[in-house]
């Protein structure tokens, strides 16, 4: 199954860049390197449809949108199977070769929002198409860094500051 880590990669894989949104996965051999790191077929044309539509309607699910359609797109026809061990049970997953690693896409964002409620968002910077897992005690984070957006967008707010202010000499 994916992990926090894998599913934040792929929810940041639309990332701006001097003011133009870029698709990382635009690049097949960058999908085909991220889907065989995490236990995907890779270099397989219906793999990498299925993780674009489950990534994209992912971004808009954490963005505030519904995407339900999609969604259940993915999700068709899938189905979790216990299976007794000796001290425990495990849960199969079974879906299509091809449509696997889009499931478990999904069902790392369904287990982030059922441990971490609220705390996965998009970054507070409008030029920013980044997200962020909040995992500070107040749930207060802003930002996907506050290296680049949160400083910048608080040094924007103290120049509109000085220039709506200017101080007498």
């Amino acid at each position: 199954m994916l992990d926090d880590q894998a599913l934040m990669q792929a929810l940041n894989s639309t990332p701006v860049t001097d003011g133009r949104r870029q698709d990382l996965w635009h690049d097949d051999r960058e999908m085909d390197r991220w889907a065989q790191e995490h236990g995907g077929l890779g270099c397989d044309d219906e793999e990498r449809r299925w993780l674009r539509t489950a990534r994209d309607a992912l971004q808009e699910l954490a963005s505030g949108a519904s995407t339900e359609p999609r969604l259940h797109q993915v999700l068709d026809g899938v189905r979790k199977v216990p299976k007794a061990g000796a001290s425990d049970i495990e849960w199969h997953l079974e879906a299509p070769p091809q449509r696997r690693l889009a499931v478990e896409l999904v069902l790392a964002w369904a287990d982030v929002e059922e441990r971490m409620p609220g705390r996965l968002r998009p970054c507070e910077n409008a030029e920013c198409r980044l997200f962020l897992l909040d995992r500070s005690r107040a749930n207060t984070a802003r930002w996907c860094s506050m290296k680049t957006c949160g400083n910048r967008l608080k040094a924007r707010r103290h120049q509109a500051r000085t220039r709506e202010d200017p101080r007498p000499e």
